[in-house]
């Protein structure tokens, strides 16, 4: 099949990302001109060490980039090692007010702390914590949210707001600073979304870490997706944000999935098939919406990146299958077009369209992974020559 390069971003399209130091979380880099990661967070009880970690493995598969993973208890951080052990991506440990927890996770394998300095205690403390992750190799993540906030600053302020969220992060930066640990991002939540945007614009122009993006306890899977991409994409937009997570009250999973379709949806990722589908109307040649939803299920497994278009007749098809690697169009009479990098290569009965579809997708998807197979084996001939 022939090879066509659609993920290219055209000059009008292309989004100056802002120029953030890299940090590493893990083997996975954050900031700088890495990949911008997405993650999401275990809901099982972290104590619950195969629990966690078949949860983790469901995140892995969804493609996940990190995974956070709560350490309320001296239980959680028990099991973090073997959780830890078990995971093939960077875990963070979400740290909160008790700063042995940090120091045990640090200690049990945690690529990454999620926490506040200046909520675990005295400058000892915080030291004992920043010493534990600079020995072990983890970074940090300061995660100011509008819902907790310092109450010297909701005092002064009188309510939660975008100024109060910047100084707090910038106060507990300050603290890292000043032991001279800079592995560090930060991320500025609110559920509102103009307080969550407003804060991460001032926060982007005040310091030069990573930063994570996100609209926190954003609501269910889709009125939360909806607030998370309407938030999120307009700083990503804006070229701002290192790392995303989609925070649903749902399956976690669904939050991979939705932060994959943020990303893709502005050319800053490409995993998986994008699937272009018109709304259907009386014109359509098939039933859109069920062939639609059908491929979806049968092309979830594919990760390699690549294009779709599943279009219901001739008025917009034809077009929108010039710019996809596979596409399909109404026609009449039971059948339609099948069209291959852009160009019509046969047609096809309706009744066959879905299996042969993802016959054709499966076949682009190896090609693309061979490719992306040997060029990592001739870059790492390169390297070691």
């Amino acid at each position: 099949m022939a090879t066509q390069d659609h993920t290219r971003l055209r000059p009008w399209r292309a989004i100056e990302r802002r120029v953030s130091r890299r940090i590493h979380v893990g083997a996975v880099p954050v900031g700088g001109d890495a990949p911008i990661t997405v993650q999401s967070m275990t809901n099982t009880i972290t104590g619950d060490a195969a629990a966690t970690i078949d949860q983790i493995r469901q995140l892995e598969e969804a493609g996940a980039d990190i995974v956070r993973v709560s350490c309320p208890d001296e239980d959680a951080t028990a099991a973090f090692k073997a959780i830890a052990k078990a995971s093939r991506v960077p875990l963070v440990a979400d740290i909160h007010f008790h700063y042995k927890r940090g120091i045990e996770a640090a200690k049990a394998g945690a690529a990454c702390l999620r926490i506040n300095p200046g909520n675990i205690g005295s400058p000892a403390r915080v030291r004992e914590v920043i010493q534990a992750a600079r020995d072990h190799g983890c970074s940090m993540r300061i995660g100011v949210n509008a819902g907790s906030l310092e109450r010297d600053l909701l005092e002064r302020y009188g309510e939660p707001c975008p100024q109060a969220m910047v100084e707090s992060a910038l106060g507990h930066a300050r603290i890292l600073q000043d032991h001279d640990f800079h592995e560090f991002k930060i991320s500025v939540k609110a559920s509102d979304v103009f307080m969550t945007v407003a804060a991460y614009q001032m926060l982007s122009e005040a310091i030069d870490c990573p930063l994570h993006l996100g609209v926190t306890e954003a609501g269910a899977l889709r009125s939360g997706t909806i607030k998370s991409a309407i938030g999120m994409g307009g700083l990503l937009w804006a070229g701002i944000g290192d790392t995303i997570r989609v925070s649903l009250a749902a399956d976690p999973v669904e939050e991979i999935k939705a932060g994959f379709d943020i990303l893709k949806s502005l050319g800053l990722r490409h995993r998986g098939v994008n699937i272009i589908a018109c709304p259907s109307c009386a014109r359509q040649g098939f039933n859109v919406i069920e062939t639609v939803n059908t491929l979806e299920e049968r092309l979830k497994h594919i990760s390699a990146p690549m294009s779709l278009s599943i279009i219901g007749c001739v008025v917009n098809g034809p077009g929108e299958a010039l710019m996809t690697d596979v596409g399909f169009t109404g026609g009449g009479k039971g059948s339609g077009m099948v069209y291959v990098a852009g160009k019509a290569d046969h047609k096809l009965d309706n009744d066959r369209m879905v299996d042969h579809i993802v016959e054709l997708v499966e076949a682009r998807a190896a090609e693309i992974e061979a490719a992306e197979g040997r060029a990592t084996r001739a870059a790492a001939l390169v390297a070691a020559e």
